[in-house]
């Protein structure tokens, strides 16, 4: 770990506190990022950067102020810190304002060979343009129906972060991160043209997916959504792809954030307890995971993470809290906080997951004589204070229990909470790309609007 980083978070709660903080934390990163984008073969597109910053935030009693910094010598650190605390003396208070007691905090400098592929510091990134030429060429052969592309990209990044607050509470840990996408053109033979994508995200670069299974993915994705008709509007049985679970979830994550409940702002509030959705329906939160893309060793608060049950065969058992919302609720924290370097912590996921079921994905179309399987969900459409959901969609219509040519231009309505009590069938794979992850959803019937 860097020394230099550590020490500018501990000298940073140093001086907050000798110029009159009564608490103070900071946190500090160290940031390695690139990118490479190519299309039809062409590097349209490349970035590296670098930044190391520090941010601070002061309590003067239940006063606070967050100033940050990218400039990590001594003497701006203490200027800063002096001016965090003039900032803190101007503000008002607020009951809520502190930090987490030191004896719930775990922060430890830590080296989780999971979350950390030494390769990020010296990456190369003309070996990302080697694999977004790969890709997207591979997907661009496989069909004669491939005219065009959005491109192909590869990235990667290597972050370092450290946490000091007053308490003698400490950490430091190191993340990297590797990824890569196409999105093909195909077009039909009416002049008709359509895209889809596919990705490969993990935190180790020999974990990804090859460019050859990636293309493959996303040109199958592209070539079936050729062909598309309207439909009548009508209520039908729906089924979600594992990609749009996993935005359905998205929402979810939102609506059991401690913040949107303490604000009267999510259709879940007050429902602890209760059944809100299928028995089918069990979401863990879990930053432990062994090399998922959300886990970490501790929160934005220094709070060791954890595994929290946030709904169990169908009953809400938690929402995910930080300090603050967690104060304004009366409830501890679920080691959730998520903080940048310039900002306050709030509520975020760490690794949300629906947990896979028994039904492999193409039985879940089984006994729908019509239906809907959505594969793209477009604008954003969703109340989180109601639950009313409203989003445009394209996909494929499901006759006799099999997908049958695409559907476009529709828009697919319902409320979240009965969408949630209405799932039938749970899909088997979970895909691990993303930190917020579902397998694909049978739901019992929504409306389907269209002509």
């Amino acid at each position: 770990m860097s020394r230099s980083l550590q020490d500018s978070v501990q000298h940073a709660v140093e001086r907050a506190q000798r110029h009159g903080a009564t608490a103070a934390d900071a946190v500090a990163i160290d940031e390695l990022e690139g990118r490479v984008k190519v299309r039809l073969g062409e590097i349209e597109e490349i970035q590296r950067s670098r930044q190391r910053r520090v941010g601070l935030r002061v309590l003067v009693g239940q006063r606070q102020a967050i100033v940050a910094t990218g400039d990590l010598r001594p003497e701006v650190i203490d200027r800063l810190a002096a001016d965090a605390v003039a900032m803190a003396r101007l503000v008002a208070e607020d009951p809520f304002a502190g930090l987490p007691d030191p004896a719930l905090c775990g922060a430890a400098h830590v080296q989780r060979p999971d979350l950390y592929d030494p390769i990020a510091e010296t990456f190369d990134l003309d070996r990302g343009a080697a694999w977004a030429k790969a890709c997207e060429a591979k997907a661009l052969s496989l069909d004669p129906r491939f005219k065009n592309s959005e491109g192909a990209e590869f990235g990667f990044g290597s972050t370092e972060r450290a946490f000091a607050a007053s308490g003698g509470v400490s950490g430091s840990y190191r993340s990297s991160g590797f990824s890569g996408y196409v999105v093909p053109v195909a077009v039909d033979e009416n002049g008709a043209m359509e895209r889809d994508y596919w990705y490969t995200h993990r935190h180790h670069l020999a974990d990804l997916d090859t460019p050859e299974q990636v293309a493959e993915i996303a040109a199958a994705r592209t070539l079936r959504r050729l062909g598309g008709r309207a439909m009548p509007t009508q209520v039908v049985p729906v089924v979600f792809d594992e990609r749009m679970a996993s935005s359905l979830l998205g929402q979810i994550a939102g609506a059991v954030s401690a913040y949107s409940i303490y604000r009267g702002a999510s259709y879940l509030g007050g429902k602890l307890g209760q059944s809100v959705a299928s028995p089918l329906v069990t979401v863990v939160d879990d930053g432990t995971l062994i090399g998922a893309p959300g886990s970490r060793p501790f929160d934005g608060e220094g709070i060791p993470t954890r595994r929290t049950v946030v709904i169990e065969r169908g009953a809400l058992s938690s929402y995910l809290v930080d300090t603050y919302s967690g104060r304004k609720l009366g409830l501890p924290s679920t080691g959730n906080a998520s903080r940048s370097v310039a900002d306050a912590p709030s509520v975020a996921p760490s690794n949300l997951r629906l947990l896979p079921g028994t039904t492999p994905e193409p039985e879940l179309l089984r006994g729908i004589a019509q239906g809907f399987y959505v594969t793209e969900l477009i604008g954003f459409g969703t109340n989180l204070t109601t639950g009313e959901y409203s989003q445009g969609a394209s996909g494929l219509w499901i006759e006799n229990g099999e997908l049958t040519p695409a559907v476009n231009e529709v828009t697919i309505a319902g409320n979240l909470l009965t969408m949630l009590q209405d799932v039938e069938a749970v899909g088997d794979t979970l895909y691990p790309n993303k930190a917020v992850t579902a397998p694909a959803l049978r739901i019992r019937q929504l409306m389907v609007a269209g002509t």
